[in-house]
Formats: C-alpha cells, sequence, structure tokens
C-alpha cells in the first residue's frame, strides 16, 4: 500500500536485507523503525521489526543469568565465499552430506532429529571456501521455533531429499509448506548461470525470474520474506539409482528446482557442487598484493559479480574502504599495473594493489 516512504527508510531496508553482522542488521532496524511511517497501515511491520530488535539485542547481549538462549543465539555468522544452509526432512541424510563435505564430524545417527543445532563446517573449491551450516531437519508435525532466523544469513539452500523415502513427496511439500508460513520461500532461479547438474530435471538459466510487475516507489514490501536460491540435492545414489526419480519428484511437488544426484557413502557428483555454487552465486576471487611484493595468491577475497575495487577494501579492513584513494590492478589482459578507481568493478582473478590516504 502506498506509504509516502521516505528516502531514509529505503535505505535503511536495502542497507538490512544485505546487512550480515548481528549488530549491523540491529543499526539498519533501528532506523527503520525511526523512519517507517506510523499509521494503522504499517502498525503489523512496526511490530515485527521491533520483535526482531528484541531478538537481535538479547543475541548480542547473551542471555540473562540463568536464562535459556533462544532463537537468534542459533544464527551463524556467514564466512566464506558464501553461507549455504541445508534444509531437509529427517534421517534424509543431511549431516552425512555435510560431513563427507566439510569433514564436520557433524553428529549422524539411525533416528530422526540427530542435528539439534546449527552445524557450521567449510567446503573448499579450488582456493575458495563455501560455509555450509547443517540445520536440524522440517517435519509436517515440528520446526525449531530459531529455524527461520537461523536462514537470515544465507545466500542460498541445498534441499536435501531422500528418494528412497516412501513418502519423500509428502516430506518436501511439508517442508515448502513450513518455510512458507514463515516468509520463506525456496527459489528456483539464481544470480548467475547454473551449470548443467544432471540430466534429472530442467535447469533454470541466468538470472532470478521477474513477473514484470511494477512496484509503487512509495509502497513498503515486506522486508522480512526471504527468498532463497535452492538446489535440490538428491542423496543415497548409490541405492536410489538414476535422476529419472528427480523429475518424477518435480513434477509432483510442481518445482523446477535445478537438482543434481549424489552419494554420501560413494561420493558420487559431489564433485559438480563446488563448481555450480561457484558459477551460480556469480562468486568472483580477488588477490591483494602490498606495493612491491607479490600477490598472495593462496587466500583470494571474495565478492560477487559487480563487487568493485571499494567491496574488495572493505574485506581487507573497513578504515582501509573509508580512506581508499585508488588502486592499481593486474588482470582481464588490458591491465597491468593500471590505475583505477574506488567504483572499478573487479573481475575473476584480479590482483589489486590499494592506495588509501587522509
Amino acid at each position: 500500500m502506498p506509504t509516502n516512504v521516505s528516502p531514509e527508510y529505503k535505505q535503511a531496508e536495502m542497507e538490512y536485507r544485505q546487512a550480515r553482522e548481528p549488530r549491523e542488521r540491529l543499526d539498519c532496524l533501528q532506523e527503520m523503525l525511526r523512519t517507517i511511517p506510523k499509521h494503522k497501515g504499517t502498525e503489523n511491520l512496526q511490530a515485527d521489526i521491533k520483535t526482531r530488535i528484541k531478538q537481535l539485542r538479547e543475541e548480542l547481549t547473551g542471555p540473562k543469568k540463568g536464562a535459556h538462549r533462544t532463537g537468534p543465539s542459533h544464527v551463524i555468522r556467514a564466512e566464506g565465499a558464501a553461507q549455504v544452509s541445508l534444509i531437509g526432512a529427517p534421517n534424509v541424510g543431511k549431516s552425512s552430506l555435510h560431513d563427507r563435505l566439510t569433514r564436520s564430524g557433524a553428529g549422524i545417527g539411525v533416528y530422526p532429529f540427530t542435528t539439534h543445532v546449527p552445524q557450521p563446517g567449510m567446503m573448499p573449491f579450488e582456493d575458495i571456501q563455501f560455509q555450509l551450516i547443517d540445520l536440524p531437519p522440517v517435519s509436517a508435525d515440528f520446526m525449531e521455533n530459531w529455524y527461520i532466523n537461523a536462514l537470515q544469513p544465507a545466500d542460498a539452500a541445498l534441499l536435501v531429499v531422500d528418494l528412497t523415502e516412501p513418502d519423500c513427496v509428502e516430506q518436501v511439500q511439508a517442508i515448502l509448506n513450513r518455510l512458507a508460513e514463515k516468509k520463506v520461500t525456496l527459489l528456483e532461479s539464481w544470480p548467475g548461470p547454473v551449470p548443467q547438474a544432471n540430466a534429472a530435471t530442467p535447469l533454470v538459466a541466468n538470472g532470478r525470474f521477474d513477473d514484470g510487475a511494477l512496484q509503487d516507489d512509495d509502497e513498503i514490501e515486506d522486508p522480512f520474506h526471504n527468498d532463497l536460491s535452492t538446489l535440490m540435492v538428491a542423496t543415497k545414489a548409490d541405492l536410489s539409482g538414476s535422476g529419472e526419480e528427480v523429475q518424477m519428484l518435480q513434477e509432483q511437488l510442481g518445482t523446477r528446482l535445478p537438482a543434481m544426484v549424489v552419494s554420501s557413502k560413494t561420493g558420487e557428483g559431489l564433485e559438480k557442487l563446488g563448481p555450480f555454487l561457484a558459477s551460480a552465486l556469480q562468486i568472483v576471487r580477488v588477490y591483494t598484493r602490498i606495493p612491491g611484493k607479490s600477490a598472495d595468491l593462496d587466500r583470494p577475497f571474495t565478492v560477487r559479480q559487480g563487487g568493485t575495487v571499494r567491496d574488495v577494501a572493505r574485506l581487507v579492513h573497513k578504515d582501509i574502504a573509508h580512506s581508499l584513494k585508488f588502486a592499481r590492478l593486474w588482470g582481464g589482459g588490458q591491465f597491468a599495473g593500471q590505475r583505477v578507481s574506488a567504483e572499478h568493478q573487479v573481475a575473476d582473478g584480479d590482483i589489486i594493489e590499494l592506495h588509501s590516504g587522509p
């Protein structure tokens, strides 16, 4: 609804969507509450903002003495090139997959709900790291009350399914319904090109879908709706067989999620996950060097396609980003130490030398 939204509110909401640190999100929420139009049409959103402010304050200050820590304490700080959440029903092989990819040593059991808290781990691909978060299972009867908060920092999701489970369709539909109730949508589309995972299902090509709907400049969208680009990962390929079963599952669910069939036991198909995420999330690796020295080619800084020299500087140190004047860049075939501005867009494999000043 039109609400005469101020530029300050729009800016705060945009920064909230981009924020990954709890302190940054709290600051953005407080600014959103300060600048949101105060009338009956925004009462529910105001209440939602206040609730989230309270949760983040509890997370940052820690539990009171003798109190049980709740929801936000289960939010994992994003690290690496991207944070990817593993979502699935009980006993579909999430923890086994997570352990195989990250060597996390996560608890694996034959009984349901072995995973009780988010389990982080780093999956290497070439010289970058993806942070995979193994989340507790979701069923028609139960989902942790903090589950949606845990998805807040995620850049994407892996929907893990077990094709050998007779109730597989019902399990996945229950997950989709549960998440939808909490304003979380698992998307078929990704920011960048989706590699051919396998022949099991049609894959969405480039970019997110756009229904062409026009948005009034003064209309407030729900800032807490969470759209997650999602890859369906069918486990137990050593038992379930071909990808045709994935296609049948997609047809029954009415989805077109990109999909791949893997086996945590044999490792089949797992080598495709890193390339998939790097391409679909548009990961750009940038290497830095100190004047007069060789570049550090072992640990790149990672941004997304469209990221700038200043974005890289911010990853190095916020003070450097603040005082950044220019950079020298090697890469792209046309740059050999050429001076570029802080707003120059970097490309995968670029080497930059940052120059700051008063």
